[in-house]
């Protein structure tokens, strides 16, 4: 690991949700095939047409459920210092991003019914000119960065 790499990673029943939403989108691709199936049979276009979008599908699956999640979940990192907060996410671009304690104007705890079914949260920070999201942590730990950011961020605020 880079000394320089933020430290924390996000939740591993995160990739469990990022799994499971996956396979929804890979079944509603799953329906458009079928609906192309249908289609062709009924307007008699060629076999080739549904075989082609069939392993498109096989390909998509493949990658929505099981690359895709696995990749993000390894790269997903970040840090919450006395002085800024580093995200570091991305799957072909990486991208590492420095939040100053002194921009954060507050900080919100999500949960979706995935995440509440595996006792997750994620962590949105905003500031004047963007949000920043911190995905799947643990409700617990969610809580308590949520606390401990605001509070960094009246300190850092009480500074200036």
């Amino acid at each position: 690991m880079n000394i320089n790499q933020p430290a924390k990673r996000i939740s591993k029943k995160g990739l469990k949700v990022w799994r499971i939403v996956g396979t929804i989108t890979s079944a509603i691709i799953w329906l458009l095939v079928i609906g192309v199936g249908v289609m062709s049979f009924f307007f008699e276009w060629s076999f080739l047409f549904v075989a082609v979008a069939a392993i498109v599908a096989v390909i998509g699956t493949i990658f929505f459920v099981k690359i895709i999640p696995s990749l993000r979940w390894k790269w997903w990192r970040y840090e919450v210092r006395e002085q800024e907060i580093e995200l570091q996410h991305g799957i072909f671009i990486i991208t590492r991003t420095l939040v100053p304690m002194v921009r954060v104007q507050h900080v919100d705890t999500v949960q979706g019914p995935l995440l509440r079914k595996y006792r997750l949260a994620s962590i949105e920070i905003s500031t004047a000119a963007s949000r920043h999201e911190i995905p799947a942590v643990d409700i617990e730990e969610a809580e308590e960065l949520r606390y401990k950011i605001s509070k960094l961020a009246r300190v850092a605020e009480e500074d200036v």
